[in-house]
């Protein structure tokens, strides 16, 4: 079986719906967990996938972490290599950076489940099952500026690049489709400080997912299934 290599930078932001889709496309999975372990032996492998999960930092913060200098230069080999590549959040900001598009902070962040807006480009790509979506979860305060190398595929009215798609082996999303319902009280402990500095309703917020999460749990697998059947 093929080995797919996770970049984890915060642990209940994991795989999620991701586990089993990898399984029943040939893939076994490793993590690489950011503080843990140590990136620069995957910088000496060529990964069949390398996936990036997100976490609660700034792509652009690599002089107070100097490990996301080193994701980049994967992120980079991965590209040069022709493999897949998954970006989830700030792995999709790493992407955008390693392709030389600017990530910035947003007049105002995005966290909760809002509705998503496909482009042209998006409803015919691997993506098009989310024009059924009514919400997606969101988390995230700054943004991959579009370009000419990574036109969006999606947006919302407060973001709008929400995902990019270059060739058919690199996919950057910027909202969240692999968290399972089961699993998404880690997300309110683990982020219990961002969501009361900007007066969240916890309570509204498990009920919205409670609503949301198990009707997106088929869109995603549907996504997730279809790029990697392009990737294969």
């Amino acid at each position: 079986m093929e080995v797919a290599h996770v970049i984890r930078h915060i642990h209940f932001e994991d795989l999620g719906l991701l586990s089993p889709i990898l399984a029943e496309h040939g893939y076994h999975y490793h993590y690489w967990d950011v503080g843990v372990d140590d990136l620069t032996e995957l910088a000496q492998m060529t990964p069949d996938l390398l996936i990036v999960l997100g976490g609660p930092i700034s792509a652009n913060d690599t002089d107070a972490y100097p490990f996301l200098a080193i994701e980049q230069r994967l992120v980079n080999r991965q590209i040069a290599s022709g493999r897949p590549l998954l970006g989830i959040c700030l792995g999709a900001q790493i992407i955008a950076r390693a392709m030389g598009a600017r990530v910035e902070p947003m007049a105002s962040g995005e966290i909760g489940f809002a509705p998503l807006a496909l482009t042209e480009a998006g409803s015919q790509s691997v993506l098009a099952p989310l024009a059924d979506a009514e919400a997606v979860l969101h988390w995230h305060g700054e943004a991959c500026q579009t370009d000419e190398q990574l036109p969006a595929l999606a947006y919302t009215s407060a973001c709008t690049n929400q995902a990019f798609l270059y060739g058919s082996q690199i996919l950057g999303l910027q909202f969240h489709l692999e968290v399972p319902l089961l699993g998404f009280e880690r997300w309110l402990v683990g982020h219990c400080h961002e969501l009361a500095s900007i007066g969240t309703d916890v309570a509204a917020m498990r009920a919205a997912a409670q609503r949301y999460l198990p009707r997106l749990e088929p869109i995603a697998r549907d996504v997730f299934h279809r790029w990697l059947t392009q990737c294969a």
